[in-house]
């Protein structure tokens, strides 16, 4: 089905059967008109014939009177002789007929018989039209033929034509390919006539340039926005570092500043995260940075405790086995508080587990669970499920989606049977 839904397909087969129609119906009408023609001369013919024959042998009576025939049998018969007529002849009245009688070796051949019949004489003339049913059957094997010869014409002539007219659309789709796969952009228009292909290369290259211009623009103001942002951060955190070390600091003054310094450190990581978003790049994995996802894990539930606050939820994590990825802690960071914080954050009562082994992190919640059908969608930038409280913009999980696209890692989202819902993050690589 792939070929026929191919426009260089369409044409070929829409030539071939064109020609194909055409021909069959040029070779049914020559058929049918030859049938008509032929039967209207040889009927007339005939009728003339026994027309003629009967007035002839009324003007001359006698016996040696002799009639010209051509490829004709002809019998005539007076009232006194009528029983000497051939007993299927006896049938039929004035007209012409379609009869089929054996000849001298027994065969049956097809004639035409004329026949005349007033009071006192019968007339019957026979004509031997076997030569005219041979000529119509090769004329029927030549019309064949040539609807055979013309339709392949026809199917060459658009397999031709379909190359010829595809061959700049075919052009213009492997230089697109040759973009994506790292060629220098380039105009497009400059390689086609001023015709379609010509306008469509034009407006592909209006559509790269609009959007070359705005992926720049979207991509410079973000790594503006992280690196400008790193300042006033380091500020913060050196600050809060100072205050902490300072005496006589009250616990409750001492709760508020770690806060601050949990905060201050999850921006600057969502900072970072983002700048390599906007970049589009990560670490290579010979001189990449080596992260401890256990020891994040347990930094990333100690932070987001406070979305807990008083309610009944009690966390497990569970460590299987120690887990190392080859990526800035700050990415990891990232993912995972927006997975724990929103197992926090939606679970009134009863359990957040994280489980940590195989390569991947688990995040299970007792909380009021998803959609199956919202599962994949949350990951959609702005989509937010319909049990979503507070006043998120629905980016955490993109974000996180991007990030593992960005790290070939593998993120998702299921209900689970029992109530709640659970998050894996799989740092296994999915390219092979």
């Amino acid at each position: 089905m792939r070929y026929r839904r191919r426009l260089r397909s369409r044409i070929v087969i829409s030539f071939g059967l064109f020609g194909m129609a055409l021909t069959a119906l040029f070779a049914l009408a020559v058929i049918g008109l030859r049938g008509t023609l032929e039967d209207q001369l040889i009927n007339a013919s005939l009728q003339d014939g026994v027309n003629k024959f009967l007035d002839f042998k009324r003007e001359h009576p006698e016996e040696g009177a002799q009639f010209p025939f051509s490829a004709v049998t002809a019998l005539i018969v007076s009232e006194r002789k009528f029983a000497n007529v051939p007993f299927a002849w006896q049938k039929y009245g004035t007209g012409v007929y379609d009869i089929r009688e054996p000849d001298e070796h027994g065969r049956e051949r097809p004639y035409k018989l004329a026949v005349r019949k007033e009071a006192d004489l019968w007339a019957f003339y026979r004509y031997d039209v076997a030569k005219e049913e041979l000529g119509e059957r090769q004329l029927v094997t030549a019309l064949v033929a040539a609807v055979l010869v013309f339709s392949l014409l026809a199917f060459l002539l658009g397999y031709w034509s379909a190359r010829r007219v595809m061959r700049p659309v075919a052009d213009l789709a492997e230089r697109l390919r040759a973009f994506k796969n790292g060629a220098p952009a380039e105009d497009l228009a400059s390689h086609y006539a001023n015709d379609e292909v010509g306008e469509l290369a034009a407006a592909l290259d209006d559509y790269r340039s609009r959007l070359t211009e705005m992926v720049e623009r979207d991509r410079e103001f973000n790594a503006d926005v992280s690196h400008e942002l790193r300042t006033p951060l380091a500020v913060i955190a050196t600050t809060v570092e100072l205050l902490l070390a300072a005496p006589n600091q009250s616990e409750k003054t001492r709760d508020r500043l770690k806060r601050i310094e949990r905060a201050s450190r999850q921006s600057t990581e969502l900072t970072e995260a983002l700048l390599l978003l906007s970049r589009r790049q990560r670490e290579a994995p010979s001189d990449g940075e080596t992260t401890d996802v256990v020891r994040v894990a347990e930094q990333v539930v100690e932070v987001n405790r406070t979305h807990l606050a008083n309610k009944p939820v009690e966390v497990v994590l569970e460590v299987d086995g120690p887990l190392e990825v080859v990526a800035p802690s700050s990415v990891v960071a990232v993912a995972l508080t927006n997975l724990v914080g929103n197992a926090f954050k939606y679970t009134p009562s009863g359990e957040v587990r994280v489980r940590i082994g195989d390569g991947k992190v688990v995040v299970e919640d007792s909380g009021p669970g998803i959609k199956i059908e919202d599962a994949e969608r949350l990951f959609e930038r702005g989509y937010r499920g319909e049990g979503a409280t507070g006043k998120g913009a629905g980016l955490g999980l993109a974000i996180v989606r991007r990030l593992c696209e960005l790290y070939d890692w593998k993120v998702s989202l299921r209900p689970r049977p029992q109530g709640g819902a659970a998050a894996t993050l799989d740092f296994r690589l999915r390219r092979g």
